[in-house]
Order: structure tokens, then sequence, then C-alpha cells
């Protein structure tokens, strides 16, 4: 059984997470217990609940124009904290666990592997990886590229020629188990496919919309990952 702290508990996966059943002892800090900005914070908190491992979901998603429109907040909650969270936990030398973006590749013709070359599709992604620079440094470290939504997808539209690796929340979870003790960087998917195919098949109502070359909405046309690093792992 591993002691796991839990940044960002309140958001979308944190919520799944708190709900999932597991040997690990969980646990799920509010934001005045553990304040990503907060180097002090930090350190008492994990100083009092010395965990083995803490997972970093804490920062800013949604909406995506607000790392355009507020980019100190977004450096501040993705770059700054995370890279508070790194300084801590290796202080303390506690495993790191960071949930990043397959938006970090660039987006044009999939099937990206851990090792391809990086080019943030928008602030946002841009935003991930400097919160990634600063994990990479420190050693006992896990960087997940992440693609995942909500389910039911929440949105009414859904573009039939972006492809991406979409899986649902509730599946992410227990290959995140799976892959505690690991280090170094993993693509966590699911099947690449257009978000339309994705979304239709639990959702019904969803309609088919197509993204124009012409739209710079920041949305890449083909963040597919190669799955077979993952794959390998989780086969085992």
């Amino acid at each position: 059984m591993k002691k796991i702290v839990i940044t960002g508990g309140s958001g979308r996966f944190g919520e799944i997470l708190k709900k999932y059943k597991t040997k690990h002892k969980l646990f799920f800090p509010s934001k005045n217990q553990l304040d990503i900005l907060n180097i002090v914070k930090i350190n008492k908190y994990l100083k009092k609940t010395k965990p083995d491992i803490l997972i970093h979901l804490a920062g800013l998603s949604r909406p995506m124009k607000i790392h355009d429109t507020n980019i100190q907040k977004s450096i501040n909650l993705n770059i700054v904290g995370t890279a508070n969270i790194t300084n801590i936990c290796a202080q303390n030398k506690i495993k790191l666990i960071y949930f990043s973006t397959n938006y970090v590749y660039p987006g044009l013709s999939g099937g990206y592997k851990e090792n391809d070359p990086l080019l943030p599709v928008n602030n946002y992604a841009w935003s991930k990886l400097g919160g990634e620079a600063s994990v990479k440094l420190y050693k006992n470290s896990l960087i997940l590229r992440v693609s995942m939504t909500e389910k039911p997808f929440v949105h009414k539209k859904a573009f039939a020629n972006v492809k991406t690796s979409f899986m649902y929340h509730e599946d992410v979870v227990p290959l995140l188990f799976k892959l505690l003790n690991k280090t170094g960087i993993i693509n966590l998917g699911g099947k690449p496919q257009s978000i339309f195919d994705f979304a239709s098949k639990n959702n019904k109502h969803v309609k088919k919309i197509f993204l124009k070359k012409k739209q710079n909405i920041g949305i890449p046309f083909n963040s597919t990952m190669n799955l077979k690093k993952l794959k390998s792992i989780v086969k085992k």
C-alpha cells in the first residue's frame, strides 16, 4: 500500500479518482491545505502526511482562451505551481506523477511517440510543457501525456476531421494505478479516431462538424499518440 497525495482533487478527473476503490491510501488536500503557489504550505502538508507518491493534477485548463487572455494565471498555475511541487517533492524524496497533455505534440501527422519533437499548438499546451520542464529535472518522476475527457461527451458538436486519442476519465484511472512505479514519459490515451467517432459512440445526439484549415482556434488536426509503450507496460 502506498500513501498518495493528489493535488487538484476537486477537478473533473479528481472527482472520478475519489470514487475509485484501491488498496492505496489517497489524500485529497483542499487548496487551503496545499496551495501550489505557496511553498511553505506545500512543504508543511507533505511533511505532515509523508506520502510515497504525489499525483499533480492541479492547474488551469478550461476555458482554453483564458491562456491567451490571462497569461499570468496560466503561467502561475501551470508552470510556477508545478515547479513548486517538483521542488518540494525533490527535497522530500517523494515520487512525482505529472499530468501533461498530448497537445504538446505538433498535431500534424499523429502517431506521436514519447521521444518525438514537441511543438505545442496553443498557449495551454505551452504552459503544460513549461510544467514538464521542471518535472523532467527530477529523476524520480513520471510525466503522463494524457488525452482524456468527461463521460458523457459534454459538447453538442464534434469535429469529424480532427483526430485524437481520447479516453474517458473512468478508463484512465485504472491505467494510472498500473503506472505508479514507472518513471520517465508515457503517452496515455485511447484508440486513434476522430472526435466525432469517439463522441457519437456514447452520445447519438452529437452533431458532426468540420474544422477548416483557415480557422485559428488552437486545435491540432491530428494529435493521436503512439501507445506501444503504455500497452507493453499494461500487458505485464
